[in-house]
């Protein structure tokens, strides 16, 4: 089986991988570790550049569990690379990070975080940042 963890590289999306690596390593399943975005002309603040890349597959290579590090910028939405994922491969458990946000944000952004937790077919896991 296979842990998911949606990376973004911010506070919550860290939170999400020290609870994935943490996770992976009790349960001895592989992570893979997700970092998505539809790409286009403006700047994806979701989206891990070389360094950050670098340092998670350095991260993930020192806590010593088998992963996979998986970057997608192929016109798809974050939720519909980690859905198509879960439909496709035995993924146990889902790990997403969560940030504050007023209710007036939630409603004019929209949430990942919610589209993910309504739409995936496994368990997922909300973790905060510290």
């Amino acid at each position: 089986m296979t842990i998911l963890v949606a990376y973004a590289p911010r506070p919550e999306g860290q939170a999400a991988l020290d609870q994935g690596i943490d996770i992976a390593r009790r349960r001895n399943e592989l992570l893979m570790v997700v970092n998505a975005s539809p790409g286009g002309e403006k700047e994806d603040p979701a989206m891990a550049d070389v360094l950050d890349y670098e340092r998670v597959e350095k991260l993930l290579a020192a806590a010593g569990i088998p992963f996979e590090l998986k970057q997608f910028v192929r016109g798809k939405s974050a939720v519909d690379e980690i859905q198509t994922l879960t439909e496709t491969l035995p993924i146990s458990l889902v790990i997403i990070g969560l940030r504050k946000r007023s209710a007036v944000g939630k409603l004019i952004m929209g949430s990942v975080a919610q589209d993910i937790l309504l739409n995936v077919p496994c368990p997922v896991l909300a973790v905060k940042a510290h």
